[in-house]
């Protein structure tokens, strides 16, 4: 029997890329930066700097754009991004059958929150920043959700809600949120933008939902049924 279902947010639940990257392509800071923060990405994933680190490289090069950034500079790089196809019917029909719907995302706070109140979700958890009591950016938070395992945060929910690691499913688009996959566990490797995610998921032998609809997932939680 399933009663949780854990979803990462950008590209999932939200028809976007990742919520990081959007601030750099509003800001100008991303690719076209010369490089600097294309280097950045590759040390963080090579596991030579931390989560925090890469953070607060990712502020020195807004900061540069501009000095002072108020958390209405960051919630306007958002501006148009709604929820992927299927995911609000998909969490509906969760909550209707009494499942626990919840989100793990090393995304944006303000924007996963925005996501996780639209879905009325039970619970979510990302990264993000400090604010001052303007709003305006003081730093990066201490990390919530390590990209790289993820699956701490699954944990943490199964014990406080009293899940059964057989119980919880997880769906996720990148090669990291594989991390969510507990043991006993379940994973559905949803919407796959990088071929490298899609290599992952077939060598990990989980099931995958190439097409960007999410109610496809349904009959993967619940064989045999189609989602009403």
């Amino acid at each position: 029997m399933v009663r949780a279902v854990v979803f990462d947010c950008d590209g999932v639940l939200s028809d976007n890329g990742s919520s990081w990257q959007m601030i750099h392509r509003s800001f100008g800071t991303g690719e076209d930066d010369g490089g600097e923060h294309q280097e950045a990405l590759e040390m963080f994933l090579d596991g030579k700097i931390s989560e925090e680190e890469f953070v607060a490289h990712d502020i020195k090069l807004w900061r540069e754009v501009r000095p002072e950034i108020h958390r209405d500079d960051i919630m306007r790089c958002y501006s148009g991004v709604g929820l992927i196809e299927g995911a609000r019917k998909v969490v509906e029909n969760l909550k209707k059958r009494g499942v626990f719907v919840a989100i793990v995302s090393s995304g944006v706070d303000i924007f996963v929150g925005a996501i996780a109140n639209m879905l009325k979700v039970d619970d979510w958890v990302a990264n993000g920043f400090e604010w001052d009591d303007e709003g305006w950016l003081l730093g990066g938070l201490p990390t919530r959700v390590l990209t790289h395992d993820k699956g701490i945060m699954v944990e943490k929910l199964a014990r406080i809600n009293g899940f059964e690691p057989s119980q919880i499913v997880s769906v996720g688009d990148s090669s990291t949120d594989l991390s969510m996959k507990i043991e006993g566990s379940k994973f559905i490797g949803f919407n796959p933008r990088r071929e490298r995610a899609l290599e992952a998921f077939v060598e990990a032998g989980v099931p995958v939902v190439e097409e960007k609809d999410l109610s496809l997932i349904w009959p993967l939680i619940f064989p045999g049924e189609e989602i009403s």
